[in-house]
């Protein structure tokens, strides 16, 4: 069951033309279009299923720092900043609360990486500190494990997925914004080369520009267009438990579990070091690419082959304009949760913190991630092809960054001083 999205009275009525248009209309394609509509930019968002259903609506809502890549701690800081000004700019509460994220140890090894990571940080003024055992008491009182110690980060914090999506785009709407839902885009039109409007199942629309912003379907329809981006997919399962008294306002994430408030007075749930990864097509097409992130990361991945393996299969790779694409065959992926992650991560939870054996679950669902092979987003053009902006591959970080990051997408397409410098995120770091 996936969770129920704030609801959004989108357009019925596609215009023949616009300036830019956006595909895919989740947290990333809405807050760039937030932006170029606040410019008095003509702009057109196209979903193929409905806003934010996808990831969008099934993260866990973190807006942290800790733990990013120096390199990516800019786009990060810039969208602390504008999750702050996120309420009054859109008329709307999207639940930010700037409560802090504070991340365990259980060893001197896992001590040792937040320690690198701090000395890594000296001098970002990003005020995360290391914990000892007693810290942590202190701030998550009720604990019974015996922590090694642990990092903390005051300024990072947390934001509805459910709400912010719909309040940033009423709020484009609002400001000109024209979004579609049910509209899958098919291929791109291109004159002289360049790309000059877009073909959707409902007929086409002339631009200027297009930004794809289509989050895990982003590889498909760039295959089509003859362009190969290497994201993979991993599952991520999730529980929202009923309101409950609990220990703390600060988001906690360990080894084996995480944990943060939700709006309504219950707790966001997750077993932090374990995610589905079921095999696809393109595991065996990118995976010498990919290699590298494996053997890191082997010990959180849970390898399986099985239906997802076929259904991938049977959704087309290639299609000539005006065919039937995947988009339209599968509008809102809807991974099953898995129950035995959800209870591991609910009963390592519970060992830690005993006040969690009130817990009740009031609803589980999955979610699917695209991961890039270095785990980080490609924001800039497609120099193949003239006119092609994406903003996509963002391996889990997507709805934090989404203000800067959608924000940045904004910058390149109009030619402004971006936000934060994009060459980290070009996209031919992959070539």
């Amino acid at each position: 069951m996936s969770p129920t999205i704030d609801p959004v009275t989108t357009t019925q009525t596609m215009p023949s033309q616009t300036s830019v248009v956006i595909i895919g209309g989740g947290i990333i394609g809405l807050t760039a279009a937030l932006a170029l509509s606040e410019r008095n930019i003509p702009v057109v968002v196209l979903e193929k299923g409905r806003i934010a259903a996808e990831q969008s609506s099934r993260n866990l809502g973190w807006v942290r720092k800790t733990n990013r890549h120096l390199f990516d701690i800019p786009l990060a800081q810039a969208a602390d900043r504008l999750w702050a000004e996120m309420p009054e700019r859109v008329g709307a509460d999207v639940g930010y609360r700037q409560a802090g994220i504070m991340f365990v140890g259980r060893n001197e090894a896992q001590m040792a990486m937040h320690e690198s990571w701090i000395n890594s940080v000296q001098g970002l003024d990003l005020n995360s500190r290391l914990l000892s055992r007693r810290e942590i008491e202190q701030m998550v009182p009720g604990g019974q494990e015996a922590w090694a110690g642990g990092i903390f980060t005051a300024s990072d914090g947390r934001a509805e997925p459910t709400l912010a999506s719909s309040a940033i785009a009423r709020a484009a709407m609002a400001k000109g914004a024209v979004i579609i839902e049910n509209c899958a885009v098919r291929t791109l039109v291109r004159t002289g080369g360049k790309v000059s409007g877009v073909l959707t199942e409902q007929g086409e629309i002339r631009c200027d520009q297009v930004l794809l912003a289509g989050g895990l379907w982003s590889r498909r329809f760039l295959g089509n267009e003859g362009v190969s981006l290497p994201t993979l997919p991993l599952i991520c399962s999730v529980m929202r438990t009923r309101p409950m008294e609990g220990p703390t306002e600060i988001a906690v994430g360990a080894p084996d579990f995480s944990f943060r408030k939700h709006h309504d007075g219950g707790f966001i749930v997750t077993q932090r070091g374990a995610l589905d990864a079921c095999i696809t097509w393109d595991h065996v097409l990118l995976s010498r690419q990919y290699l590298p992130a494996i053997r890191a990361q082997r010990h959180v991945m849970r390898l399986s082959i099985g239906k997802e393996f076929f259904s991938d299969l049977a959704l087309a790779r290639r299609w000539k304009p005006g065919a039937v694409t995947p988009f339209e065959k599968d509008r809102i992926r809807d991974p099953q949760a898995n129950p035995n992650l959800n209870e591991e991560a609910l009963r390592n939870l519970r060992a830690a913190w005993p006040v969690f054996q009130q817990a009740q679950i009031a609803q589980a669902w999955a979610g699917t991630i695209d991961i890039t092979p270095d785990s980080n987003p490609v924001i800039g053009p497609i120099a193949q092809i003239p006119g092609l902006t994406v903003a996509t591959g963002f391996s889990g970080h997507g709805f934090g960054t989404s203000p800067a990051a959608g924000q940045l997408a904004a910058d390149l397409l109009t030619g402004s001083t971006p936000i934060v410098d994009p060459a980290p995120y070009s996209f031919k770091r992959f070539a």
